[in-house]
């Protein structure tokens, strides 16, 4: 449990109160003991000053007592008063009648109390007066008492100054002392703990105690340098700890020969992927890919060169599948297993296994030995398929067991059905590829009519695609795989190129007419779309304003600022742009209001039901109303009755299209249209 560092727990602290505990006890001794030694040498002061004094009167008194001299006795006595020590002075015969006396009261002081117990509140001296030629006669007695008082107040100055003198240095020399410990002791200490505070328990090398300045050789700089060769011994020995259990997990979460995960590990894996597509809503696509023909590779090889096959193709894989919306692992033998994330459908997920298979494909040198492999795959799909991960798995293994009784080198699907239209999808997306160059591709114009003058006005381009064994392929069928494999650009341009070809022909022959070309979301990003545009203009001699680029609304919300520019580039260039579809996306005001629109395209379901269904009806008016409000140019598609074309026209639609008038024609057919439905126009009038 680690503690807070507290101010009351700091070392110089509780060194400083001891320091000056030990410094003022040791001045209390020592003064005591000079105190002491002053009251010895006060009191031999004391007597001294008595003796000398008697000393000083004595012959006098002598001679005083000898002849009996009172007058004389009383000069000596009242001559030791000078000493203002002197309290009774007095002289007597041996029989004791005085000759000479006086007394002074006691000097009154507060320190008495303290003093007197120490020197008496007075002292007596009494000398014998003997001459010196007899010494053996004693012939009276001098007796003096002394006041301590005077003394004593000179003793207690000294003391007070001795006492106070001493405790004070004393207490300095303890804060010296102190300083000194804390510069050379404390202080680098406390720096060494922050420093120890700091080292991380998880990576003690990282940061080290740092030396204190001054303590390189000392004890402490030693003990710094031994706790820092301890730290790194501690984290070498983490290090070492942590690199054995991280092979411990690799060996159990991942295969040794191609560093791949496990099997088990996989599973967590999948199953982690799978709580986050329930959770985001998307699907994920489980592909078990089987070497073909692997035992006899080992057979014929050897092991040594089939574990080298292994993991050439383990390496191809993560370096293509890696990283991002692939997870790979190794679940053994030759199995591997592939999962794809965030997966948009099928079609997609068929893609990456020919991605896979192709990458398998690629020979491996061994030993200057190429060898070549191929690959059986199954795939399952989430959540189709299966919803957990144990299910997911052996649906994939299942398939992808099912799949090598079929042949070699190919993938299957889980599902029958699904797997069928992948294939289909596969192989049409194949014959695709290859239409325009086997000129596969023709158009069809459909007349675009004034309903207020009874005109044709204009044609859409529509494309088709005539397969010789397929028939005639819907757009519908080819158009988003075109869109889906990018070869819509170079099919787009080519339907433009064909289209201004037409208008340009027309005009020769005097029909000036208004083509209609779609324009994808594919070709809308492409970064040339508006010089290519622009270019087979000018190569085909049109005018600008005789051509309209119909998109529609989803092939501009992905990108909507760049959408805007191009298409304001194209309508600055004198081209007309129509947003097909309107009404089935996602209409905003905010879209019209950015994009340079002449014409609104109604849905041709809207108009399907015109008249029958309520709702529909509804949305044509108000796209027919909308039209009208921002000065738009409505043209209805898919006009198919006379009722629905005499509505449309009543509520103010500008132009229509539709089987009522002529399904999509070839380029005669609609010319011959034109002048027989212009000719019919007259003859009605007339």
């Amino acid at each position: 449990m680690t503690h807070s560092f507290e101010t009351e727990h700091h070392l110089g602290y509780r060194i400083l109160g001891w320091t000056l505990a030990i410094a003022l006890v040791t001045g209390v001794v020592v003064s005591a003991v000079q105190v002491a030694l002053d009251v010895q040498r006060v009191s031999d002061e004391l007597d001294g000053d008595a003796r000398q004094t008697i000393a000083m009167v004595q012959d006098a008194a002598t001679q005083a007592v000898f002849s009996i001299d009172s007058e004389l006795a009383q000069q000596v006595v009242d001559g030791l008063f000078a000493k203002a020590a002197v309290h009774r002075a007095r002289i007597t015969h041996p029989d004791g009648q005085t000759l000479g006396e006086r007394r002074s009261p006691l000097t009154e002081a507060g320190f008495r109390p303290l003093t007197d117990p120490i020197f008496g509140h007075e002292r007596e001296y009494r000398q014998p007066l003997i001459r010196p030629s007899e010494p053996n006669t004693i012939y009276g007695y001098l007796d003096i008492q002394y006041d301590t008082a005077p003394a004593a107040k000179t003793w207690l100055n000294r003391s007070a100054v001795t006492f106070g003198s001493v405790i004070a240095t004393a207490l300095i020399l303890g804060v010296l002392l102190y300083v000194v410990f804390h510069l050379l002791l404390t202080r680098p200490l406390l720096r060494i703990v922050r420093s120890v505070k700091q080292v991380d328990p998880e990576n003690p090398d990282d940061r080290l105690l740092a030396m204190p300045e001054g303590h390189k050789r000392d004890e402490l700089g030693l003990w710094i340098n031994a706790t820092n060769n301890l730290l790194v011994a501690i984290a070498d020995s983490q290090k070492r700890h942590q690199e054995a259990e991280d092979r411990v997990s690799r060996l159990s979460k991942y295969d040794q020969l191609t560093g791949l995960p496990s099997r088990d590990t996989f599973m967590e894996v999948l199953q982690r992927n799978i709580d986050e597509a329930q959770h985001r809503n998307y699907s994920l696509a489980l592909s078990v890919v089987g070497i073909d023909d692997f035992k006899s590779l080992n057979e014929q090889s050897g092991f040594r060169v089939g574990d080298k096959v292994l993991q050439s193709i383990a390496d191809r894989l993560t370096s293509k599948f890696g990283s991002g919306r692939f997870a790979l692992a190794r679940l053994g033998s030759d199995q591997f297993a592939v999962l794809e994330k965030e997966l948009n459908d099928g079609f997609q997920a068929a893609d990456s296994a020919d991605r896979i298979l192709s990458c398998i494909q690629l020979p491996v040198s061994i030993d200057g030995q190429m060898f070549s492999t191929t690959a059986t795959m199954g795939v399952a799909l989430y959540p189709s398929d299966a919803s957990e991960a144990d299910r997911l798995l052996q649906s994939a293994e299942q398939t992808m067991t099912l799949a090598k009784q079929h042949g070699q080198n190919h993938f299957q699907f889980y599902v029958a059905s699904i797997d069928q239209e992948i294939r289909d999808r596969k192989l049409l997306e194949k014959d695709l590829n290859s239409a325009l160059d086997k000129h596969q591709f023709h158009l069809v114009y459909q007349p675009q009519i004034n309903l207020e003058t009874k005109r044709v006005i204009g044609a859409e381009a529509l494309i088709r695609w005539e397969h010789p064994e397929r028939g005639l392929v819907p757009p519908d069928h080819f158009i988003p795989v075109a869109e889906a494999n990018g070869s819509i650009v170079d099919i787009g341009q080519w339907v433009l190129d064909q289209a201004c070809w037409q208008v340009a022909r027309w005009a020769k022959d005097g029909q000036p007419l208004r083509m209609a070309v779609n324009l994808s979301a594919v070709q809308l990003a492409q970064d040339t779309i508006v010089e290519d545009v622009l270019n087979t203009l000018e190569r085909h001699h049109i005018p600008a304003g005789r051509l309209e680029l119909e998109v529609t609304e989803t092939s501009f919300m992905t990108n909507l600022s760049d959408a805007v520019e191009k298409l304001h580039a194209l309508h600055r260039a004198g081209i007309s742009i129509a947003v097909d579809d309107f009404g089935t996306g996602y209409s905003s005001l905010t879209y019209l209001k950015q994009m340079p629109v002449q014409h609104l395209k109604i849905d041709k379901q809207f108009i399907r039901d015109l008249l029958i269904n309520e709702e529909d009806t509804r949305i044509a008016n108000t796209i027919i109303d909308l039209g009208r409000s921002l000065n738009l140019t409505v043209v209805a598609e898919g006009v198919e009755t006379e009722e629905q074309e005499y509505y449309l026209s009543q509520r103010g639609c500008k132009l229509a299209q539709g089987y009522f008038f002529s399904k999509p024609l070839p380029a005669d057919e609609f010319e011959t249209f034109v002048q027989r439905f212009h000719q019919q126009i007259v003859e009605n009038n007339t």
